[in-house]
């Protein structure tokens, strides 16, 4: 039975192909039930291998206390981190080469697909903003857009997802922000913050690690926050270790939800 025919310089699946595939779905998800009942009925059985990726800061701020918690409570269980971008994390996942991703939903170029994936929310991480710390707003609990749009600004470059979430805050607030400084790195904004070249949006995730500026949260339904999601092959949440790996992904992310 023929699955694929020439087209082009490439290759696309015939009707037989494609009804295949369409259902290899179903087959990779019933594998992984019973993968996990087989693993689950055994109490006596020790996992041998837990593999988690995300995004940078995901990484340092989430994924690496897992790890070292799971460690602590399995000794025989290696743990493997993975640091990528959301889309790169994914593709890893479907390939069975990671068994947890975290991602930002914002920077998926596209939709998850739920005949493969299943997405679990962890939280809706804020972004407050950085100023430096003598600052006229630094002491304040809280501040509003409309009272930053004058201040020069760092963020990312256009046609960026977080270009994007920052242009659509402001137009929410009804103000217009003057953009100085066009920085990717959430590292390399904080520096610019600390030498007083402007202010700049930060996710409550990201550790500091200068004490020249200071975070402040951002009051106001406009105020701009990122969805982190935690993501498995689909029946994968059959697993024991993954759903206690993910209720730790859980419990760690609640932890940061008040600024440090």
């Amino acid at each position: 039975m023929r699955l694929t025919v020439r087209d082009g310089r490439g290759l696309r699946l015939t009707a037989a192909g494609a009804a295949l595939v369409e259902r290899t779905d179903d087959l990779v998800t019933l594998w992984e039930q019973t993968h996990a009942a087989v693993r689950n009925a055994d109490e006596h059985v020790t996992p041998a291998l837990i593999r988690l990726g995300g995004f940078s800061t995901a990484t340092s701020s989430l994924l690496s206390p897992v790890a070292a918690g799971l460690k602590e409570d399995h000794p025989g269980l290696d743990v493997h981190i993975v640091e990528a971008e959301p889309a790169r994390c994914v593709d890893l996942l479907i390939a069975d080469r990671l068994d947890i991703a975290v991602i930002v939903a914002i920077q998926m170029t596209q939709e998850l697909d739920e005949r493969k994936v299943d997405q679990v929310p962890l939280l809706d991480d804020p972004l407050d903003v950085l100023l430096p710390a003598g600052h006229p707003l630094a002491t304040r609990g809280s501040v509003g857009l409309d009272e930053l749009s004058g201040e020069p600004w760092i963020t990312d470059r256009p046609g960026t997802p977080y270009r994007a979430l920052f242009v659509s805050a402001f137009a929410a607030a009804g103000a217009t922000p003057r953009v100085a400084h066009q920085v990717s790195d959430w590292g390399s904004q904080e520096s610019l913050v600390s030498d007083g070249l402007g202010i700049a949006f930060i996710p409550r995730l990201m550790p500091l690690h200068s004490g020249r500026a200071v975070r402040v949260p951002l009051d106001g339904p406009q105020a701009p926050s990122r969805r982190i999601l935690a993501v498995l092959r689909r029946g994968a949440l059959a697993h024991a270790i993954f759903g206690e790996a993910l209720e730790a992904l859980r419990t760690t992310a609640e932890a940061t939800r008040t600024p440090s």
